[in-house]
């Protein structure tokens, strides 16, 4: 009977301490988890801050550039100043006060972008041939959600104007914006000079800059394609705002 008593408390003890280290390695394991989860959000908040502090550089480089083209068009073209001057009163405007915003709607960026064509048409012949198109779904939900990041339709518009061939008798220059199915799309295409463009120091600033917000931003949710055709340079942007907006839901940003 003692033996039986002896065995049963030993099996008993056992069983505690089989307990106790159980209940042990579920606390470290939870502890581990927790300190895990405590650290990938500490990464991701200084990720968070890289990028911002990276997407302010970006733009503090990207506004005096912009300010430099649209003034010197308008410097060298004085007979059509009062009219630049108040299309550059709304883009100035939009620099000054929805760019400082993190996002925008597609409606204001598409409006200032046709506002920065206008400024750019002042660059070019009445008899040369500028094609602008607009294909917006203005039921779509996201139309007028601020999804979009501010100024990206800049580089792709003063990159046609740049290096369009002004002269020739088949120049063009076409720029096309559309929104649908809670996407951004804009396709810019023109006739690329014969002419070697003079290269200056920083030059293709805009390209990188482009690029580069893209991918801090929207991470997979963009396609960005450059390619040419026939002397023909096409430049094709498409944002998914939709699935944009799911992970940043989802991701609790």
């Amino acid at each position: 009977m003692q033996d039986n008593n002896t065995i049963t408390f030993i099996f008993l003890a056992i069983i505690l301490l089989l307990i106790v280290i159980i209940g042990f390695m579920v606390y470290q394991l939870m502890q581990s988890k927790k300190a895990k989860e405590n650290a990938e959000e500490s990464f991701y908040a200084l990720e968070r801050k890289v990028n911002d502090l990276q997407l302010e550089t970006l733009e503090s480089k990207l506004n005096p550039h912009l300010f430099k083209n649209i003034l010197n068009s308008i410097q060298s073209h004085a007979y059509q100043t009062y009219f630049a001057l108040d299309k550059l009163a709304n883009v100035l405007d939009y620099i000054l006060y929805e760019s400082k915003k993190k996002f925008v709607t597609a409606k204001e960026e598409i409006d200032f972008a046709l506002n920065l064509i206008e400024i750019n048409k002042i660059k070019i012949s009445p008899l040369f041939e500028l094609k602008i198109k607009t294909n917006i779904n203005k039921e779509d939900k996201l139309y007028e959600q601020p999804l979009l990041a501010p100024l990206i339709s800049i580089d792709l518009i003063e990159n046609a104007f740049k290096h369009a061939d002004l002269q020739s008798a088949d120049a063009f220059i076409s720029v096309v914006f559309e929104f649908k199915d809670n996407a951004f799309f804009m396709t810019v295409s023109n006739k690329i000079s014969d002419k070697k463009v003079l290269k200056k120091e920083r030059s293709g600033l805009g390209n990188t800059t482009l690029e580069h917000r893209l991918r801090i931003i929207y991470k997979n949710n963009f396609k960005l394609e450059r390619f040419t055709e026939n002397d023909i340079y096409i430049a094709h942007l498409k944002i998914d705002l939709l699935e944009y907006k799911t992970e940043m839901l989802a991701s609790g940003r």
